[in-house]
Order: C-alpha cells, then sequence, then structure tokens
C-alpha cells in the first residue's frame, strides 16, 4: 500500500485485540512510535508475573513503550512532548480523559469490535456471542469521555460463519477489519473530509464485565445457550461443569464442542488438575 501522508501514532492497547490491531497498522507501514499499555500482571495458577501481550509485540518490533497503571500527570507530559498526529485506542481497558483526548492533531480513533451503539462497554464480542448476534461488525469512533459513546467516523457489518465462533476466532476476524477500515478511512480522516455522526442513545446497548462463576453451565440446560458459552468463553474464563470423581467434586472446563440433532456433543475437556482429553475418556475415567 502506498500512502501520501505520514502519520506521527501512539497507540493505546493491552491485549490480543491490541496485537492484532498492531500487525494491521505495521504491515501498511503505519506501525506507531510509541505503544500505552499496562504494567506486567500476576497470572496463572502461580501468579507468574506475565507482560501484557501489546508489550510483547513492541518489544519484538522494536517500538518504544509505556506502561502505565494510571493516566497521570507524567504521561499526558510525554504525550505532550511528543507531538503526535494521532492516537488509535484498540483493547485498551482505560478511558481517556479529554485532557489525553485533545494532544492530537487528528483526534483519538478507536476500532470498537461491535456495531455501535449496540454492545458498548468491556465484553462486545463475547457478548455477541452470548446474545446470537449474528449480524455483528466494527466502528471506528472518534473516542469522547464516554463510555464507547463518541461520534462514528466508520462502520462496517460483518456476518461471521460458520456460527457460533470461538471468541478468539471473531476477536481476531474484528479487530483485523476494524483495523483494515481504519487504515482504509485515514486518508480522508486526515484530510478533513468525514464528519462523525452522533451515535443514537436510544438504542444503546451495554455489556458487562465476564466473572470467572460466568462460565458454569448446567448439562441439562438449554443445548445452544450452552454451545454460545462454550464458544464465548473460550479464551477465559472456559465453560465449565461440576463433577464427583472419586468422592470429590471438581471442576472440569469445556474446550471443544459441537451441537448435533439439537443436542450438545461435548468434544474435549480439561479436568481440574489434569490435561485436555477427550470426553469420552473422562467419562470412562
Amino acid at each position: 500500500m502506498t500512502r501520501k501522508y505520514k502519520l506521527k501514532i501512539a497507540f493505546f492497547g493491552t491485549s490480543q485485540g491490541a496485537v492484532i490491531a498492531l500487525e494491521e497498522l505495521k504491515n501498511v507501514g503505519l506501525a506507531p512510535s510509541l505503544v500505552i499499555t499496562t504494567p506486567d500482571k500476576p497470572k496463572g495458577r502461580k501468579l507468574v508475573l506475565s507482560p501484557p501481550l501489546a508489550k510483547v509485540w513492541a518489544e519484538k518490533n522494536n517500538v518504544n513503550f509505556v506502561q502505565s497503571e494510571k493516566l497521570d500527570e507524567t504521561l499526558l507530559e510525554l504525550l505532550r512532548e511528543g507531538a503526535f498526529d494521532l492516537f488509535v485506542v484498540a483493547s485498551y481497558g482505560k478511558l481517556l480523559s479529554n485532557e489525553f483526548l485533545a494532544l492530537p492533531k487528528h483526534g483519538t480513533l478507536n476500532v470498537h469490535p461491535s456495531l455501535l451503539p449496540k454492545l458498548r462497554g468491556p465484553s462486545p464480542i463475547v457478548s455477541a456471542i452470548l446474545e446470537d448476534e449474528k449480524k455483528t461488525g466494527v466502528t471506528i469512533i472518534l473516542l469522547d469521555e464516554g463510555l464507547d459513546s463518541g461520534p462514528v467516523v466508520a462502520q462496517a457489518s460483518i456476518e461471521p460463519e460458520p456460527w457460533p465462533p470461538y471468541a478468539g476466532e471473531l476477536e481476531e476476524l474484528l479487530l483485523q477489519e476494524g483495523t483494515k477500515l481504519l487504515i482504509e478511512i485515514l486518508p480522508e480522516w486526515v484530510a478533513g473530509k468525514i464528519k462523525p455522526e452522533a451515535q443514537d442513545e436510544n438504542k444503546a446497548t451495554f455489556t458487562k464485565k465476564i466473572k470467572k462463576e460466568d462460565g458454569l453451565i448446567e448439562l441439562d440446560g438449554n443445548p445452544y445457550q450452552n454451545l454460545l458459552k462454550i464458544r464465548a468463553f473460550d479464551k477465559w474464563p472456559g465453560a465449565y461443569f461440576f463433577a464427583d470423581k472419586q468422592g470429590k467434586k471438581i471442576r472440569v472446563k469445556i474446550t471443544d464442542a459441537d451441537l448435533e440433532n439439537d443436542t450438545l456433543k461435548i468434544n474435549k475437556v480439561i479436568p481440574e488438575g489434569k490435561k485436555e482429553m477427550d470426553y469420552e475418556d473422562f467419562l470412562r475415567g
């Protein structure tokens, strides 16, 4: 892709969705000169201190990065001195105040994986699957201080097939397509040829922060709803049920399942403290 413009970009992101967006930007020569992400955090059962994936990407690609728990005066001053043309936000998880939003010449654009104003908030991808939203999409908004409430710069509908997808698959699809849409509209945005359109607040819906207990399913529950939960929670917290094994109640995570003749067919599971195995082997054991 040949570009007739050059932008100094600061990118705000943390998780895998941010990495997908960063790769798309890098592939067209729009890699940011600075990545703002969160501090390393303990992960896993052993609570090993682990870096956010956006930091891992930045180190691998020799891009400067800042890890900041708070969007404080120190970070504000660093960004002010950077004289950035554009801020891009994807899978970041924090709200930017007007002090930050006012800094870049061309504003702060957010890649949001839903058809706003539907599915605002922290879990649009998981919620799209749980709510059986077969038609979803991506939205580029000019960020304001609200929760995904800024005016729409561009939007595209997507109907993933086959349905329902796993959340990881849908995240990759939506963040790739969303970042490609961002790249596509950037020349006109920078030239001032796009007028953002306010969202219809009457149509706004909101997603919630996912909790570990949300992954619990009842095996005798609605098969299709259970399948949606298994697919939606594949990354975290995982769909699980409890089983009695040798007089002990254990948690069993479902990693692969399908629907056959309106019946939930569980293919693979991870019993508590063990490795992944075929569900039939688990039942025999």
